[in-house]
């Protein structure tokens, strides 16, 4: 089920309990609510940089859907104001408004509504509804809703009454200017999203943290495939040091398009150690070449890193590539001599220092797609 304790006044009758305080200038992230949720280091489904989109709205009169999804903290201006209002770096509908004068407020289920198309398919273990500046004009609650439909669909199919749509969060209250956080229990796997907003409001950014199923008949028919990409089911376990940015950034899609956009630790001062991350594979693969992307790191490149593997939670380390010297803003390439059987992988780094992207080329082994299988079908039902 849903939970949100920490960041939720639910107890209050005063349906302003939640307003933030106007804006009363400097910084307007100063009386920002944060909050803390374990699953968000997760993989964020909804992430432009996976292939997600806001497909479709009811309404987006006041700032566009597309904004829930940008990858940067909202930001206000407040000079800013266009022809149909105050501009907001957000998803803003219009104030809803009832049937006639003698009932001026929308009934209860009056509601607005936006499709997220999931970057990768996966399963949903916790969403954020970020209400940053909006103090006044957030929604009274939110809702979640998900699906699992196959192809490319448009918001027609999506909204045709065949499709069934499953509750990950009821209707449920949210503060202004916060961080709204609601853990999701479950085990389906969703292509598509819809969040709703009760009756009418605005939200910043939408995260939907979760793990990555891949379709093994995908997989399958690619032949070769990059093992620990995040679109293939890889996940980032654990690291040394997240300093600067997220290690989960090295098996992003793509290439890096600046320095922040993959992993850099702070600079090492203990002699005789260095920096690490751990990554483990949608399941068990057979790795036969491997690249490493140091793209817009130059003088905070890692200068030497080393590749070891493991088959299974508890199988021994073993080496895949020596320690080697890594060149600044360089894709470095490395033909494996024998085909490197695991489950995890651990990139040190000497003595610390960035990496861009992380390729591993190979392919799941019979094992590895057998229970690659089981999990889809799974996760299907």
């Amino acid at each position: 089920m849903p939970t949100d304790t920490k960041h939720t006044e639910t107890g209050s009758t005063d349906p302003h309990a939640n307003d933030a305080a106007p804006y009363g200038g400097g910084d307007p992230y100063a009386d920002y609510r944060a909050g803390d949720f374990p699953f968000t280091e997760l993989v964020d489904l909804a992430d432009r940089r996976l292939g997600a989109g806001v497909i479709a709205a009811n309404d987006e009169f006041f700032a566009e859907r597309e904004n829930l999804l940008i990858r940067e903290p909202a930001v206000f201006d407040p000079e800013r104001f266009g022809h149909k209002g105050k501009i907001m770096d957000g998803w803003e509908t219009r104030r809803r408004r009832g049937a006639d004068a003698a009932h001026p407020f929308p009934a209860p289920e009056d509601h607005d509504w936006a499709i997220v198309r999931l970057g990768t398919p996966g399963i949903v273990r916790g969403i954020v509804v970020d209400t940053a500046h909006f103090r006044g004009n957030y929604p009274q609650r939110v809702s979640v809703q998900a699906t699992s439909v196959d192809g490319a669909p448009g918001p027609q199919e999506l909204l045709a009454d065949d499709v069934k749509w499953e509750e990950l969060v009821p209707p449920t209250p949210v503060r202004g200017h916060a961080a709204n956080g609601f853990e999701v229990t479950g085990g389906r796997r969703y292509t598509h999203i819809r969040v709703c907003q009760h009756p009418d409001g605005g939200i910043a950014r939408l995260r939907v943290h979760g793990e990555v199923v891949p379709d093994p008949a995908w997989l399958a028919a690619l032949g070769t495939i990059d093992l620990i990409s995040i679109l293939n089911g890889g996940t980032y376990e654990d690291a040394s040091d997240r300093f600067y940015s997220s290690p989960a950034q090295i098996i992003l899609p793509g290439t890096s398009r600046k320095m922040d956009d993959g992993w850099e630790n702070r600079r090492r001062r203990v002699r005789d150690t260095n920096d690490w991350v751990r990554f483990r594979l949608p399941a068990q693969g057979a790795v036969r070449a491997v690249e490493i992307d140091t793209a817009y790191l130059k003088g905070n490149a890692a200068g030497w890193i080393s590749l070891h593997g493991r088959d299974g939670d508890t199988g021994e380390w073993f080496e895949i590539i020596p320690l080697t010297r890594l060149q600044p803003d360089t894709p470095h390439r490395f033909v494996l001599d024998t085909e490197a059987v695991v489950t995890h992988v651990r990139l040190d780094a000497y003595p610390d220092g960035g990496v861009a992207r992380m390729r591993l080329h190979g392919s799941l082994t019979e094992a590895g797609a057998a229970e690659l299988a089981r999990r889809y079908e799974a996760s299907a039902s």
